[in-house]
């Protein structure tokens, strides 16, 4: 077993273990995309980061391919975590502004612009798709080509696969292709429509710089029951 702190508190959990499976284990969230628990861990969309070690040489990792360490000391919603977070998302919905999962992860994490180039490309990376024909379809009948700006996800040579069997698994899982958004103001790229506007939030621990991590949040769940009384 292994020992480590994550927010505070000290836990024990087997070797080996992912970052993200311990959290998890112990129930506090962190955001992913491209992971998926019957699927091999990719680190593509870098959403689920956390910080680890101790300032000022704490540093951020992805916690879905980062083993646990003894003695690690992680925090899943530091401000420097948070921040990291919502730039990727803006990354995000330069490349999906319709993609419902990010839109719904933006008024989430409380993002109301984007400050980067819209591309519209759609696919955004994740690897879901192509790990999920390969490991649970047992087909590989698509992968990623090229580098850098170029890579993208296709069949071989860009020409049908023999080994493909329409399964529509690949489209099933991707977070691109699960739900779309219909707003109709595409240059602005975020919707919001879904956002709490005004939501009741716990206030921020004046001793660090930890923020809020539950879910559902504490302070909506007592202001709801107080409305229904």
């Amino acid at each position: 077993m292994v020992t480590v702190t994550i927010n505070g508190l000290s836990v024990s959990v087997e070797e080996g273990t992912t970052i993200l499976e311990a959290a998890r284990f112990i129930g506090f969230p962190i955001p992913t995309l491209c992971h998926n628990d019957g699927l091999s861990p990719y680190g593509a969309c870098r959403l689920c980061i956390v910080e680890i070690g101790q300032e000022p040489r704490s540093k951020l990792v992805s916690s879905c391919t980062y083993p646990v360490e003894e003695g690690l000391k992680i925090r899943t919603a530091s401000e420097r975590v948070l921040r990291a977070r919502r730039m990727v998302i803006e990354l995000l919905l330069a490349s999906c502004p319709q993609s419902k999962t990010i839109q719904d992860l933006a008024s989430a994490h409380g993002v109301r612009r984007q400050r980067f180039r819209q591309e519209y490309e759609d696919c955004i990376l994740c690897g879901l798709c192509v790990r999920m024909c390969s490991e649970q379809m047992v087909a590989k009948a698509i992968g990623f080509q090229g580098r850098g700006e170029g890579r993208s996800i296709g069949t071989p040579f860009d020409v049908q696969s023999d080994v493909c069997r329409l399964c529509g698994a690949c489209m099933y899982i991707c977070p691109a292709c699960q739900l779309r958004c219909t707003y109709n103001q595409p240059e602005i790229a975020i919707c919001n429509a879904c956002a709490n506007i005004s939501p009741p939030c716990i206030e921020k621990d004046r001793f660090s710089d930890m923020m809020c991590y539950m879910e559902p949040c504490v302070a909506c769940e007592i202001k709801k029951d107080k409305i229904k009384e």
